[in-house]
């Protein structure tokens, strides 16, 4: 052995990556649908695009066990539920050989209780072979619907999907599609993605979903959180961390792990921006009357 390392292809990498999971998943007993990218149906995605991670959404009540494997098998926490987005749903992984992984433990957009809707779509899932191991997948109107939801939290100018997935789709899947939207009571999000979002202006989370549907500033997105919050105390708790940095976000836009000096200098950098934001927003408004 020469030492002499060899550049793995980054969609061949990632299948193994979901193979990966899998087989840690199969070995614990937890159940997880593998979502996006290489798990997607080849007719929802005729390009063959593989995303840039894997995405699983895991059972809740099983989300703890697999947690505690992954870190037991190489992977290292690279954000966490509470840093990774505005909704809390996901925490990233990666490792040296596979990459990253998303876990998700909800999906956004569908307002059904976790457990119910991991559920429901469990019970209509099928096993894809990615690297040679079998994937349980949702069903083909359940990844259309998920590719959807996801690209309601995507910039209009990213979402490829919807054309395969909605409006070149046959009636019956739509069909099918639709009636999905109102088992797992996705109507605001999925409105977000495909039109109509302004018909939802008196629900709690319209802000939030108009937001990351169509761009605003942190400051905006914050308020539209604590909005969105389901209780007084949770939305309490946003306002407490509101002022924190992110320190995972600064991790990932330093390329490193920052130092303390760095965590102090963002926490009074995060006030001015705040306002640069606030007062450029204005000027857009103003601009548009």
């Amino acid at each position: 052995m020469n030492g002499t390392q060899v550049s793995v292809p980054l969609p061949v990498r990632l299948r193994f990556g979901h193979a990966a999971v899998q087989y840690l998943a199969d070995s614990i007993g937890v159940d997880l649908l593998h979502i996006k990218g290489a798990a997607v149906d080849p007719s929802l995605r005729p390009n063959g695009y593989a995303g840039s991670d894997v995405d699983v959404l895991v059972r809740p009540e099983h989300v703890a066990r697999l947690d505690l494997a992954l870190r037991q098998h190489g992977w290292r926490l690279y954000t966490t539920f509470a840093s990774g987005s505005p909704f809390g749903h996901a925490q990233t992984y990666t490792h040296d050989a596979w990459g990253y992984i998303d876990i998700h433990r909800f999906f956004p957009g569908i307002r059904v209780a976790p457990t119910d809707a991991f559920e429901r779509l469990w019970s209509e899932r099928h096993e894809a072979l990615i690297a040679g191991v079998g994937c349980a997948v949702p069903s083909v109107s359940a990844q259309s619907l998920l590719l959807i939801l996801n690209a309601a939290r995507s910039p209009r100018s990213a979402r490829h999907d919807l054309a395969a997935v909605w409006s070149s789709a046959p009636d019956d899947r739509r069909a099918a599609i639709e009636s999905l939207v109102a088992e797992l009571r996705a109507e605001l999000a999925f409105a977000a993605a495909v039109g109509g979002l302004e018909s939802h202006q008196g629900e709690r989370e319209y802000r939030l979903w108009k937001v990351v549907s169509a761009g605003g500033s942190r400051s905006e997105e914050w308020w539209a959180r604590v909005r969105a919050a389901p209780t007084l105390g949770d939305a309490l708790r946003l306002v407490a961390r509101a002022p924190l940095v992110n320190v995972d976000h600064l991790a990932a836009r330093l390329g490193r792990r920052p130092t303390r000096l760095e965590v102090v200098a963002e926490f009074f950098v995060r006030p001015a921006r705040a306002v640069g934001e606030a007062w450029v927003g204005l000027q857009r408004r103003g601009a548009r009357r």
